[in-house]
């Protein structure tokens, strides 16, 4: 018997993935998203937190960009 579970494939590289990973380790265990760690910049996660994922690196995009004082 087979067991298959729906799940979202991310390939990202290794600051992103840790972000990712710390995401979810300050999440309770019944919370948590990462379904398999595949290596250090691929995990496959459950599909109802892309947006949550999308969100967070977003943010953390905006805290960590230069911007050219005027």
């Amino acid at each position: 018997m087979v067991n298959a579970i729906k799940g979202l494939f991310i390939s990202c590289d290794v600051p992103m993935a840790q972000l990712i990973i710390n995401m979810n380790s300050s999440l309770p265990a019944s919370q948590k998203f990462i379904v398999h760690m595949l290596d250090s910049t691929h995990m496959f996660v459950q599909p109802h937190v892309a947006e949550m994922i999308q969100t967070k690196i977003a943010e953390y995009r905006d805290q960590n960009t230069y911007e050219k004082p005027a």
